[in-house]
């Protein structure tokens, strides 16, 4: 049922730029967009949700804040970027109808915030999937990219000022690739591969035909189908069915040498069983954008293995995203005031 009356009250609960409140409201001009940028911690980067670590709210300007909050029906982020924050928003405030989250994987937010099943029915929750599809499927190229053509041998011997015999390199549009996934990231780094020639095989629940995709096969056949394969790309969500998708059964299979990227979600690989499986050499490079548990861990032997390139979950970040987000948010808002289904309505049982 359109509503062409109703005036949406949206609450900057992230920092957003009044460049980027100006772009939404000129879309959806029935938007009445309510912030206090003193209240909201400023951005170092984009896509900086979180805002400048530093920043402190006064205790009067947290009440303020929180009373922003609790006047929504619709907030732009979650709180601070918090899972508590949310479940006091969705106490405090009854009229709260939905939470635009900025980060693909809001769902593990969502998970955290122990909303109870009103809360979960009431407040519609969606996320950012899709935003990052191009920085994430160029990341996932890079990494099988640097696995065939050596980066580690080479990083070493240039920092050793060591010229030594040529050596065979692999060439990527020659490889299989197995894409673990595939989503908007995993169709997106398919469609690239096949530009480069490679091989495409993807895992669905389903078996219908994916565009670029050589062969679609299973999640159940993982074990079987890495035997395969040159390269492995993980795009997969963090949700209680992938956890350690990628197991040391997965890993016991694999062609020695395989390369190995991760631009899903940490838990999905068994970190234990790939360190295994890097000391002995099935894993010959893994590029890992995720971590099952972030930061990662200091004691990681992660950080110190020659094969490993650790990236600081910053494969998605770039100039384009707050953009993309608020025109993501503008046309969700539009169908959220002409009653039509929201984009990326976060799942609330295996919350993704």
């Amino acid at each position: 049922m359109t509503r062409e009356d109703h005036r949406l009250r949206v609450v900057a609960a992230t920092p957003i730029s009044e460049e980027l409140i100006e772009m939404v409201v000129a879309r959806e001009p029935r938007i009445d967009f309510i912030r206090d940028q003193e209240l909201l911690p400023p951005m170092r980067f984009p896509g900086d949700h979180s805002g400048d670590p530093s920043f402190e709210r006064a205790p009067e300007q947290q009440e303020r804040f929180e009373a922003l909050i609790d006047s929504a029906e619709v907030l732009y982020g979650l709180p601070d970027e918090s899972a508590t924050a949310l479940k006091r928003a969705a106490d405090a405030n009854p009229d709260l109808r939905w939470v635009q989250g900025m980060p693909a994987g809001v769902g593990g937010q969502v998970k955290r915030a122990g909303l109870t099943a009103d809360q979960l029915e009431r407040v519609a929750v969606t996320s950012s999937a899709g935003v990052h599809v191009g920085p994430l499927a160029e990341f996932a190229v890079f990494g099988l990219l640097a696995g065939a053509k050596t980066l580690p041998r080479l990083q070493e011997q240039q920092r050793e000022h060591r010229w030594t015999d040529r050596w065979n390199m692999k060439h990527l549009g020659q490889q299989t690739i197995l894409v673990v996934g595939l989503g908007s990231i995993g169709r997106e780094t398919a469609r690239k591969l096949k530009a480069m020639g490679a091989k495409v095989i993807g895992t669905s629940r389903h078996a219908t035909p994916v565009e670029h995709v050589d062969e679609v096969v299973h999640p159940d056949s993982l074990a079987e189908v890495v035997a395969r394969v040159d390269g492995i790309v993980v795009t997969l969500p963090g949700t209680s069915a992938t956890e350690k998708m990628i197991d040391a059964r997965v890993l016991a299979n694999v062609v020695p040498g395989t390369t190995l990227v991760n631009v899903g979600r940490g838990t999905v690989i068994d970190e234990e069983a790939l360190v295994a499986a890097l000391a002995d050499g099935r894993v010959g490079f893994a590029a890992l954008d995720v971590f099952a548990s972030e930061p990662l861990s200091e004691d990681s032997p992660l950080w110190d293995s020659p094969h490993v390139l650790v990236s600081p979950h910053t494969a998605a970040v770039n100039s384009e995203e707050d953009r993309l987000i608020a025109e993501l948010f503008a046309e969700n808002a539009r169908r959220y005031l002409d009653g039509e289904d929201l984009i990326n309505r976060v799942d609330t049982v295996e919350f993704y």
